[in-house]
């Protein structure tokens, strides 16, 4: 798939040539970085695709970084979008308070929204997985009218994962476990410990051409602090206020093989959206989708953003 969209691409730069289209935007998957000055930080952000092409923002999840979304990248800046990948709050070295409180999902969903108008995006195609998923989920349901469709990966609907979340019945109970764990005070000294060996247990090797670079922004002063903090500054441990229901065209993908987010809120997902809706499953596909299963989230992605 992304060969074809590589040949479109270079088909479409000769006819722009040939037709003395010079000055329209022509579509490059070459992935660079920039830095994004917004709601008081400097973020630093993955970008493909032209200045002038439709805007799209991918939010990556834990232990990751922007470095998850490479391939994504790289198919949408191919297909002629603006596809911006930011690190986010707690990543971006420029945005990593140090209060527990700074990482609320009002905070994390207020940055997204502040990116994009730094950017000149009046309205965006919103992409995420884990907890980048829940951030989507968020500005899904406050900042409906900024977003020209959502696609959440991995992560159900906030009021889904609750509901099964806290349900003594449901798999998701005992597949949250870790979480005990996460919001320990001093979980991130664990995780560093003895050169990051339990961090390094975390990722498999759908993830290994990028675990260098996660590594290196976790070992920063604060970094992994921070990360976690979006654990702690949340309520996971009990019932969560409910965030209410999504009325934006919605693509979810949620993977068979994920053994931290198991069937339940997939399932209840399609309940929380009032607008169109597509479940996606990968079948065997684990935890790390965008990375695990690259072409085929490429291939989703781009069908859905086409609408």
């Amino acid at each position: 798939m992304l060969r074809l969209i590589r040949a479109l691409a270079i088909l479409w730069m000769v006819f722009l040539v040939g037709c003395g289209g010079s000055n329209a935007p022509i579509p490059t998957g070459e992935i660079s970085w920039i830095e994004i000055e917004a709601n008081g930080f400097v973020f630093d952000a993955r970008v493909a695709g032209p200045e002038g092409g439709e805007p799209v923002i991918l939010l990556h999840g834990f232990p990751e970084t922007s470095a998850e979304w490479k391939h994504q990248l790289e198919a949408l800046g191919l297909a002629g979008y603006r596809a911006v990948a930011p690190d986010q709050r707690g990543y971006s070295a420029g945005a990593r308070p140090a209060e527990e409180g700074a990482y609320s999902l009002e905070n994390l969903g207020s940055d997204v929204t502040s990116i994009a108008d730094a950017l000149g995006f009046d309205r965006f195609h919103l992409v995420g997985h884990d907890w980048g998923a829940s951030v989507a989920w968020f500005v899904g349901v406050v900042s409906p009218d900024r977003l020209l469709s959502l696609s959440p990966i991995s992560v159900p609907h906030l009021d889904a994962f609750s509901k099964a979340r806290n349900d003594p019945e449901s798999c998701q109970y005992s597949a949250s476990g870790y979480i005990d764990f996460f919001v320990q005070p001093n979980s991130q000294d664990v995780m560093l410990a003895d050169d990051a060996r339990f961090l390094r247990t975390v990722w498999d090797e759908s993830a290994a051409p990028n675990v260098d670079e996660y590594l290196a922004v976790f070992q920063e002063p604060g970094a992994l602090k921070a990360a976690l903090d979006w654990y702690r500054a949340n309520n996971l441990d009990g019932p969560s206020p409910e965030i209410g229901n999504v009325a934006v065209r919605t693509m979810y993908i949620w993977s068979t093989g994920d053994t931290a987010l198991c069937a339940d809120g997939a399932y209840l997902t399609g309940d929380y959206v009032d607008a169109p809706y597509r479940f996606e499953i990968l079948e065997g596909v684990n935890h790390w989708v965008p990375e695990a299963a690259a072409e085929r989230v490429s291939e989703l992605l781009l069908s859905h953003l086409a609408g």
